[in-house]
């Protein structure tokens, strides 16, 4: 649906682009043109990441192995980055999530999703867009009808409406949605465009195992989609070309839900839960913490 070099020129940095979300959106941006930064905790998983994706496409990605919940860290490779190309785009992808009910939740275990989705994003957002702005200034400023660029952050749709056993998630994507609104009134007058994707269930394998452990992928959207489907990966991919793409630049400050009305028509994601007995949740206890073991081993 998109012209083959619509996205020649660009740079686009996508955390946690080794898996999931983060690397199918990176493999459309490479297959539209772009190059493309990926960074994530698992140096291994980002280094053949990017030599496939390199083979398969023959654009050039960089990879940084980096937490982004360290602050430092994090401004330190928006050094490296733009001392060496800089970027015209940024998709924040890196989050973590687990079902829990919210009594059993400790301390520990909400700041294992916090630290990651609310302070990391802000930390990758802010040391992006500092140098972006510092960019402008140094140019003589921004005027309108030159080119803009891109924040993408990935949220979850229980901003609007919620989300029963998944609060800290529920808590830190709300968060970015604020951040998505605040950013781009701020900084829209240095050129930042600065919108938010609320996926449905795109089934993959961490989220699956975190969020739906004993589940087939895309069962339960299967029940109770309005479409009675889970979300296909191109679905995404396409929408994250077109938010990259300017090709809609009086597009910003949104939050868009690409869930097929699953929002509007069940509520909460996760309310039917409440049906859990003590088993099912050490069940999925269980496997989600086998899940984390599998990408600790990753992580060396």
């Amino acid at each position: 649906m998109y012209q083959p070099e619509l996205l020649k020129g660009q740079r686009i940095l996508v955390t946690g682009g080794g898996t999931g979300l983060g690397r199918a959106m990176t493999e459309k941006f490479l297959e539209l043109g772009a190059d493309a930064v990926i960074c994530g905790r698992r140096g291994e998983v980002l280094a053949a990441t990017a030599q496939e994706l390199e083979d398969r496409f023959g654009r050039k990605v960089d990879t940084y192995t980096v937490d982004i919940r360290q602050a430092q860290a994090v401004d330190e490779m928006a050094e490296d980055i733009f001392a060496n190309g800089g970027l015209t785009g940024l998709v924040n992808n890196a989050a973590g999530n687990f079902i829990s009910r919210t009594e059993d939740l400790s301390s520990r275990g909400f700041d294992a999703v916090a630290n990651i989705v609310m302070h990391g994003t802000f930390y990758v957002t802010h040391s992006v867009g500092k140098r972006w702005i510092a960019e402008v200034k140094a140019a003589g400023g921004w005027q309108p009808g030159m080119p803009m660029k891109s924040v993408m952050s990935i949220i979850v749709t229980w901003v609007l409406n919620g989300g029963p056993f998944v609060v800290p998630s529920a808590m830190s994507k709300s968060a970015i949605h604020g951040m998505t609104m605040s950013l781009a009134t701020e900084w829209g007058r240095y050129g930042i465009r600065i919108n938010a994707v609320g996926p449905g269930e795109i089934p993959t394998e961490g989220m699956s195992k975190r969020l739906n452990p004993g589940e087939q992928p895309g069962a339960r959207s299967a029940k109770v989609n309005p479409q009675a489907r889970a979300g296909e990966m191109a679905e995404l991919q396409n929408l994250a070309a077109f938010l990259m793409s300017g090709g809609c630049n009086w597009l910003s400050g949104q939050s868009i839900m690409m869930d097929g009305a699953a929002h509007l028509g069940m509520g909460g994601n996760f309310y039917e839960l409440r049906g859990w007995q003590d088993q099912d949740w050490q069940n999925a206890r269980a496997s989600i913490e086998a899940q984390n073991q599998k990408d600790r081993a990753q992580r060396g």
